[in-house]
């Protein structure tokens, strides 16, 4: 027994312990529901009945067995009319986030943590044509065989992004897998998927699914439900990733009624003004236990103009906490990469100059913790925590002018644009718990910025992301990122596009499509889980400099993909590999250069593949390369072969170090003590 809670029995059958409810009288307390157990794991609690004597909370009836797993019913509820409470985007009970109620149930803190498949999924309803196409012949650039020109798709199936436009709303995209963006419009999943289905009324729930090959994850509102099918619609959603597919694949589904199964979770029913809950503990919440409902999505802004700027706020020693999500709030493509992102954060920081945020903590925020948006100069983020991030930690997303969309074009010269951001000594980590595209850092149409002492680990996909190759000039150093990737495939711990044309003055200070180095030295990563290397330059990524890091594990050292080229790797250890690059064809003048690197690799066999011969000869010298017999490949021929044809000039085949060995290259490569 407890307080609120009496042990009336065992019975046989549910009647009699209502009965037994009914009859009971102790102590001047009288029972005001009970739990029955029909059936409970290894019959812990089969048969027995409990009354429930403390009226404060109202228990709700429930399954007692729910998808095989026996449940001991502790739900109540409470009426919120008198607070005022119209809804409930979220929910945190001491401190916690609350799960909103789900299948199959998990804490989205730790994962997406399901492997549903739909019976089916419903085709595409949006236009497959934009209303209009943007695709000058100039500026153009000349420096590959790929993405020459700019290109963006205005309305169409972009109408539900904002703005209305975007590179994969055109009928010009390039890369791997490209295609006009398109989504499903729905799904069928019966009571074989959904064991608790069919629903009363759905209408409202979402839907979380992956993109097929996790590249991003997708939310959708569901708007109707056939029941007799399992078929439903949805309202709106899908808009949480620039890329496209014609289905999804896993899914959850939340915000279901019948799916409040499992202690700590809740539901709220915005009919009656009910909030549900799964109390994870013995009989009603505590009259201590302190309920939260976070409702707003920035807690501040800061906005100026670039020809009046806010200038010198300084943000010292403040904790950031409990926005609601924004997930389903408008979106935008910001640039040729994959991402679609929202302009907001929990602080957003717009037209400034020499802001700076010092020793804060951002915790337990379910949208973007900082955006920095449009003109800014002088950003510094430093010696700061994020932690329980919904999306993103660090955004940085600016402008472009010369389509007819404000914002979005190729001119870059008129510096409405993050620049100069100090990105200093912060520890980011367990971000990504909605949406999964999502990165410690994250930059479009930005440049000249500093990522530099950070320490990342525990995301869902890249740590770092350019979206973009806008401008350059941009610089990673001594940082340590680990366990990127844990829950998406087809990326790195730091991962870059390049697929659009633009135009700043970067380089040289005159305007010119070329871009300034992007340099990428003296770091520490791991690429574990679903890494395919720890520089993922992906379609286009060109004038990279990556030299003097520690990389460790995936399949690849350097990549250079669809159309990427100029990117140089040198002087770095690559340890635990398949093999030492992956690179697509170059232009003459414009090859790919793989020298002076410490190769360790798991196996014997190719220790690169890259263009063997002819213009645009991938170059490639001075390697040291180990693996377990010293039988190392090149271009068809075994190294020594390859050579004595006057190719890869001073490369050594080695046996595979010692770790010892291996540990005494990283503490000289960094200077670590």
């Amino acid at each position: 027994d407890t307080a609120t809670i009496k042990f009336l029995g065992i019975f046989n059958t549910t009647e009699q312990c209502q009965t037994q409810c009914l009859a009971f009288n102790r102590d001047g307390l009288v029972c005001h529901s009970f739990t029955y157990h029909e059936a409970a794991l290894d019959n812990l609690w089969a048969k027995q009945c409990f009354a429930v004597v403390d009226e404060t909370w109202q228990p709700t009836a429930e399954n007692n067995i729910v998808s095989g797993k026996v449940t001991t019913m502790n739900i109540w509820s409470a009426d919120t009319s008198s607070f005022g409470v119209s809804s409930i985007p979220g929910l945190r009970v001491n401190g916690g986030r609350a799960i909103r109620a789900r299948y199959p149930n998990g804490n989205p803190e730790f994962g997406f943590n399901s492997n549903l498949l739909a019976k089916s999924w419903l085709p595409p309803t949006l236009p497959s044509e934009p209303q209009v196409e943007v695709n000058p012949d100039t500026p153009s650039r000349d420096t590959s065989d790929s993405f020459r020109h700019y290109q963006l798709g205005i309305g169409g199936p972009c109408q539900n992004f904002v703005p209305p436009a975007g590179y994969w709303c055109g009928n010009h995209t390039e890369g791997g897998g490209a295609f006009t963006y398109r989504i499903p419009s729905g799904f069928v999943a019966d009571k074989s998927i959904l064991p608790n289905s069919p629903y009363k009324d759905p209408t409202g729930a979402v839907v979380q699914a992956w993109r097929p090959g996790h590249w991003a994850s997708w939310m959708f509102e569901v708007g109707s439900y056939d029941a007799s099918s399992g078929t439903f619609k949805f309202s709106r959603g899908g808009f949480q990733g620039a890329r496209g597919a014609n289905s999804g694949d896993n899914f959850y589904i939340e915000n279901v009624f019948e799916e409040l199964d499992s202690p700590s979770e809740w539901f709220f029913d915005e009919n009656f003004h009910t909030l549900y809950l799964w109390y994870n503990g013995t009989g009603q919440p505590p009259a201590e236990t302190v309920f939260e409902i976070p409702n707003l999505k920035t807690l501040f802004t800061i906005s100026g103009t670039q020809t009046n700027p806010v200038k010198g706020v300084s943000f010292l020693g403040i904790g950031f906490k409990d926005t609601t999500y924004t997930y389903m709030d408008p979106h935008g493509m910001p640039s040729g990469g994959d991402w679609a992102f929202q302009r907001l954060g929990a602080l957003f920081i717009s037209g400034t100059e020499n802001v700076t945020i010092d020793n804060c903590i951002f915790s337990r925020l379910d949208g973007n913790a900082i955006l920095i948006s449009d003109y800014n100069r002088h950003t510094t983020i430093q010696k700061s925590e994020f932690v329980w991030i919904g999306d993103t930690a660090i955004g940085a997303w600016g402008n472009a002018h010369g389509s007819p969309i404000s914002g979005m074009g190729w001119d870059g010269t008129k510096g409405d644009q993050p620049r100069f951001t100090q990105i200093k000594y912060n520890l980011v980590h367990e971000l990504g718990i909605w949406e999964k595209q999502s990165s410690f850092y994250f930059q479009a149409k930005s440049c000249q910025n500093t990522i530099i002492g950070n320490i990342f680990f525990n995301g869902p996909r890249a740590g770092i992301n350019f979206n973009d190759g806008f401008g350059g000039g941009s610089e990673l150093t001594e940082n340590l990122l680990l366990n990127t990737c844990r829950e998406s495939g087809d990326h790195g711990p730091f991962n870059s596009w390049d697929r659009q044309v633009y135009v700043t003055d970067v380089l040289n200070g005159s305007p010119s499509v070329i871009k300034a180095n992007d340099t990428i030295h003296h770091n520490f990563i791991i690429a574990n889980y679903n890494s395919q290397e720890a520089i993922d330059n992906d379609d286009g990524s060109c004038y990279y400099e990556t030299h003097h890091n520690f990389f460790a594990y995936s399949g690849n050292g350097m990549k250079s993909d669809f159309g990427g080229h100029d990117n140089y790797h040198h002087d770095n250890i690559y340890a635990y590999v398949g093999q030492g690059f992956s690179l697509s064809s170059q232009l003459e003048g414009h090859e790919d250069y793989f020298y002076s690197n410490k190769l360790v690799m798991d196996n014997d066999g190719v220790y690169g593949q890259g263009t063997c011969q002819g213009a645009g000869k991938t170059v490639v010298y001075d390697n040291q390369v180990f693996s377990p017999t010293a039988a190392v490949k090149e271009c068809g021929m075994t190294l020594k072969e390859w050579q004595a044809r006057g190719n890869d000039p001073g490369t050594t085949a080695n046996v595979t170090p010692s770790d010892d060995q291996v540990v005494g290259w990283i503490e000289a490569l960094l200077e670590i003590a």
